[in-house]
C-alpha cells in the first residue's frame, strides 16, 4: 500500500494555505495564522507561505519562527540556552516577549525570519521521498510542484507521519 501512494494523496491545495508577500511584518503573520486557525475546518495551518511581487515561494514562517523573531534582539542563537548554562548571563524570562516594551520585534519584515525554501517535490512522486527530505532535513512542510515548475500545495509532516504510520502498524 505504501508503495502506491503519491505526494498527491496526501497534500494540501495552495488555495487552502494562508499566504503573504515577504514585506509583512511578524505582527501581520500572527493575525493571519490567528485568523486562520478559528476558521480552519482541518488541522490549524501551522505555517504560512512568503511570496515576492511574481508570486514565487521563497520562504515558509512557521510558529517557531514567528517566536524566534519576538525575541530580544541581544539574546544569542547560535547556541541551545539550558537552565544549566553558566556560561550566559541571567536570561530576562519575565520580560522575554513583553512586546509592549519593545514592539519594534514585532514590526521586522517576516522576511528576516523566514526559512528560504530550498527543497521541493513533484506531486507524483512516492510519499517516501517526502518523509525522507523532512526527516534528513528538519522540515515540517514541503512545497509541492507540478511539472517541475508550478506550485500546487504542501504536503505536511502530519499526514506523511499518518501514511507511513499506518503502513508500520498494519504489516
Amino acid at each position: 500500500m505504501l508503495k502506491s501512494r503519491k505526494i498527491r494523496d496526501v497534500m494540501i491545495g495552495i488555495l487552502e494555505l494562508p499566504h503573504m508577500p515577504y514585506w509583512f511584518n511578524i505582527k501581520q503573520s500572527i493575525t493571519l495564522l490567528v485568523e486562520m486557525s478559528a476558521n480552519s475546518k482541518m488541522l490549524p495551518p501551522q505555517v504560512l507561505l512568503v511570496f515576492d511581487e511574481l508570486y514565487n515561494l521563497v520562504g515558509i514562517v512557521g510558529v517557531k519562527e514567528i517566536l524566534r523573531g519576538l525575541e530580544p534582539g541581544d539574546l544569542t542563537t547560535d547556541k541551545q540556552i539550558t537552565e544549566q548554562d553558566q556560561s550566559l548571563p541571567p536570561l530576562p524570562w519575565d520580560t522575554m516577549f513583553d512586546l509592549n516594551k519593545d514592539d519594534e520585534q514585532a514590526h521586522k519584515p517576516v522576511s528576516d525570519i523566514m526559512l528560504p525554501v530550498r527543497y521541493f517535490v513533484d506531486a507524483d512522486e512516492p510519499l517516501s521521498k517526502a518523509a525522507y527530505l523532512m526527516a534528513h532535513n528538519n522540515l515540517d512542510v514541503l512545497p509541492v510542484i507540478e511539472n517541475k515548475k508550478k506550485l500546487i500545495g504542501i504536503v505536511r509532516i502530519a499526514e506523511v507521519f499518518d501514511v507511513l504510520s499506518n503502513a508500520v502498524l498494519k504489516e
